[in-house]
């Protein structure tokens, strides 16, 4: 008997529609013949579930719906998420599933909670040795002078909100004209903001998962743009090229996948992670750490998969497969 596999996407922020597009890979990856797979949408308005156009309640006391004709219920047996900000890649999610007993595909609630907290996860990983940016965080009750701000981190900056991704809202700030409008905009995408220091250098990302009995970290992804940095437009609308295998050393490849392994382990990740760096002067400094990375079919972590020699949709079947070896 086929598992039922859900595919959750959706989200309360702007993200809801990059999120879109990685439900439309990860439903093309999935393997048919073995799973009866499901599109779960979780908005704000609602959660639903789309079969073929036809749109049904889910019910949330046990994540399952019913189709009006029969009144036949249907429970979801696992849950992909693709949920790209909250209530997917902060924990809460997570923390719903973990109650109703309910296996996923991504990092835990305690996990997820701590990497999309880029502050917190940042100077978290400091602690063992990880070369990140100097920052400064604020919240909507934070007193703070741009002034300082700009005496201790210097131009340019980066100013992007702290619990949010794909880039949404984020400014490269070359002076301190530009500085208050910056944190306006990253304020009015979430509740706190980040500001980091200018690191020039070569871009890579590295994805990795592990199972029970294995770990697999990807060739790396070099990141070229002509814009200001790697933001919407080079991400999502072709400004950008995306090298796979990354053009560095071969040193430097495994010193950046070992320092991948180590994040995730430190952050008690499951499922695929990608860990996104900058190399300056021989030095790779950690960015952030995406624990629900983009998966469009032209995604970083599919090509990734490919360049490996690996089969995308074996991969996932291996991640859903081992949750129920665990569980």
């Amino acid at each position: 008997m086929k598992r039922n596999i859900a595919v959750v996407w959706g989200g309360y922020t702007s993200e809801v529609v990059i999120s879109a597009k990685s439900m439309a890979g990860i439903y093309s990856f999935l393997d048919k013949e073995k799973y009866t797979i499901y599109k779960v949408k979780v908005v704000k308005e609602g959660w639903t579930v789309d079969i073929d156009g036809n749109i049904y309640p889910v019910d949330k006391n046990d994540f399952s719906f019913r189709y009006p004709d029969t009144g036949e219920k249907t429970a979801f047996d696992f849950a992909y998420i693709t949920i790209h900000g909250t209530p997917g890649e902060d924990g809460r999610m997570q923390g719903y599933l973990d109650m109703l007993s309910i296996p996923y595909s991504t990092c835990g609630m305690m996990a997820s909670s701590l990497t999309m907290n880029k502050f917190v996860c940042n100077n978290y990983l400091k602690n063992f040795g990880i070369k990140v940016a100097q920052s400064v965080y604020l919240s909507k009750e934070t007193k703070y002078n741009i002034v300082d701000i700009a005496n201790k981190l210097g131009f340019p900056m980066f100013v992007k909100p702290n619990t949010g991704g794909s880039s949404f809202a984020t400014t490269k700030v070359k002076t301190i004209g530009q500085l208050q409008e910056a944190i306006d905009t990253a304020f009015a995408e979430t509740s706190d903001v980040i500001i980091e220091s200018f690191i020039s250098g070569r871009e890579v990302t590295c994805g990795c998962y592990k199972v029970k009995d294995k770990e697999v970290v990807f060739p790396l992804t070099e990141v070229v743009t002509t814009n200001e940095f790697f933001d919407y437009y080079a991400k999502y609308e072709g400004q950008v090229e995306e090298i796979t295998p990354a053009r560095i050393s071969e040193d430097m490849t495994e010193r950046i996948q070992k320092l991948t392994r180590t994040i995730y382990d430190l952050v008690g990740a499951k499922g695929i992670i990608r860990a996104d760096f900058i190399i300056s002067e021989d030095t790779p400094y950690l960015l952030e750490v995406n624990t629900t990375p983009g998966m469009t079919q032209t995604s970083f972590i599919p090509q990734q998969v490919a360049a490996a020699g690996l089969n995308i949709t074996e991969v996932l079947t291996e991640i859903i497969e081992n949750e129920f070896k665990e569980n």
